[in-house]
């Protein structure tokens, strides 16, 4: 499985790091804004917000336009690196998901204690899309969630092994070849179709009482396929493709992070009573 991701990431591999030095998109959000453990949340937006990365990535590279963007519209967001196998290389999501799942759980913790919020909404992108609804199921901690807007998490598994893109993706190239070379990646095997991951989390309904769910895709993701593998097909839980609202939008997996049209759709999910016309923008196409 190991030896499959590496040459799958490697054809890519160029166009990923061409693409880390794209700069911002238009009308982004230059300063950073989030992690600010002295905020405090608003009436307006009473959850905190935990931004949790995708595997091959870390908190503050996956975040660095959609953490911005949200910061400067009031919430008190925050991130982490997840799942490092050392804590030397700033590489995460390569462990396994139930060891990663306990560190975020741990963080949801430590941000109400920080911010004396009752619950938190969480964003996740690709493997961290999967831990925001794999955390409150299979460890129990529903309640301290308000939202989840999933961006491309591989729910019921992908057919294809290119998720530590997002590291490619941040420039973290060569990193996550050191970790794969001297840790493996047991979050990859966990994470295909009949992962051990993907059957606890699909073992029943996902979709847990009191959590209003938003799943966001691309048509064009090239990394979790089928596309449709990321949706919830159960009652409560909204499932939108990007291109439902912006059909020209060629933006990729990796892209769904740093992408205009997608950081508003992000915001209409938390906030649906304030949501604003999606103005369509190209998000990156990898």
């Amino acid at each position: 499985m190991r030896h499959r991701l590496r040459r799958t990431a490697t054809v890519l591999l160029a166009a990923f790091l061409c693409a880390a030095t794209l700069s911002a998109p238009a009308g982004a959000v230059t300063s950073a804004g989030f992690d600010d453990w002295d905020c405090k949340p608003s009436a307006a937006h009473p959850n905190p917000l935990v931004l949790l990365h995708g595997l091959g990535g870390n908190g503050p590279g996956n975040y660095s336009y959609l953490g911005s963007f949200l910061a400067a519209k009031g919430y008190c967001a925050f991130t982490l690196t997840y799942g490092q196998a050392t804590p030397e290389i700033p590489v995460g999501g390569t462990v396994s998901i139930a060891e990663s799942s306990k560190e975020i759980a741990a963080f949801v913790r430590r941000v109400r204690q920080a911010t004396g919020a009752a619950k938190v909404d969480i964003v996740g992108h690709s493997e961290g899309g999967f831990q925001s609804i794999y955390g409150p199921k299979v460890l129990g901690y529903a309640g301290q969630v308000g939202k989840v807007v999933a961006l491309a998490p591989p729910t019921h598994g992908t057919t294809f092994g290119g998720l530590v893109s997002v590291g490619d993706y941040l420039g973290l190239g060569p990193l996550v070849d050191q970790v794969l070379r001297q840790f493996g990646c047991p979050a990859c095997d966990e994470l295909i179709v009949g992962g051990a991951a993907v059957a606890k989390l699909t073992a029943g309904p996902i979709a847990q009482p009191g959590v209003k769910y938003t799943m966001i895709a691309s048509r064009f993701d090239a990394l979790v396929t089928p596309h449709e593998t990321s949706f919830i097909r159960e009652p409560g839980v909204a499932n939108l493709y990007v291109q439902n609202s912006c059909p020209l939008d060629p933006v990729g997996h990796v892209g769904l992070a740093f992408d205009p049209t997608v950081a508003q759709l992000v915001a209409n999910a938390l906030d649906p009573a304030h949501a604003k016309p999606v103005v369509c923008a190209f998000g990156p196409p990898l």
